[in-house]
């Protein structure tokens, strides 16, 4: 994966937009950010503390929290090289249903079934 298929993947979903923060695309649903891209390397979601430590055990070649305070509150690091398309969807599709707005998370998680 590279970072032209994070941001498709990240746009594939509701609602979603590019902006910018601090010079970076980053991702949002209703500008709460659920995504962004610090370089050309990596990727960067926010997850639960149980979701980061799930994909970070699961999958450390893929995950490894953000260091400091920011991995500390689910930031998540996506090593692109290393992801491949499924893992990178899901984490995302996490990432989106932990900040968007209810009635909109509630809508996709019904045309979605409930995956998350």
């Amino acid at each position: 994966m590279d970072v032209d298929d994070f941001r498709r993947c990240a746009l594939e979903l509701p609602e979603a937009e590019e902006k910018s923060h601090f010079e970076h695309p980053d991702f949002r649903v209703k500008n709460k950010i659920f995504g962004s891209l610090p370089d050309g390397t990596r990727g960067v979601v926010k997850l639960t503390a149980d979701q980061q430590q799930m994909l970070t055990e699961a999958e450390p070649k893929m995950f490894s929290p953000v260091k400091g305070g920011w991995g500390r509150q689910g930031w998540t690091n996506v090593h692109l090289a290393a992801a491949d398309e499924a893992a990178l969807k899901s984490a995302l599709r996490m990432s989106w249903l932990n900040v968007a707005p209810a009635k909109l998370r509630k809508a996709f998680e019904q045309v979605e079934g409930g995956k998350a």
